[in-house]
């Protein structure tokens, strides 16, 4: 197995930066949409709660599972991000589609 470096951290870096960016602009458009500049379904209140949940769960299972089969830290932050990215990319098409 060859050792870690820091370049090996890239890709999570990366996928943490696209996170934060949607999430963003996930924020933004729930709050704009709670303050009446356009029309939102009413259970989306209790989805983005409940998708927090959820989402957390999923990190924790899939990092769990791949460090507990010997993947370097870089795999596990991967395995870690990957459940949530899908969730923030999902909402932030979703949402700017009624937007």
């Amino acid at each position: 197995m060859r050792p870690v470096t820091p370049f090996d951290f890239f890709r999570p870096a990366m996928q943490a930066t696209q996170i934060l960016l949607e999430s963003q602009m996930v924020i933004w458009l729930r709050l704009a949409g709670m303050a009446g500049l356009w029309r939102m379904q009413p259970e989306e209140t209790n989805r983005m709660v409940a998708e927090k949940v959820t989402a957390g769960m999923d990190a924790a299972h899939a990092a769990l599972r791949v460090g507990m089969a010997g993947g370097s830290a870089p795999k596990v932050a991967m395995a870690a991000l990957t459940p949530v990215r899908r969730k923030t990319r999902s909402n932030a098409r979703r949402l700017q589609k009624s937007a």
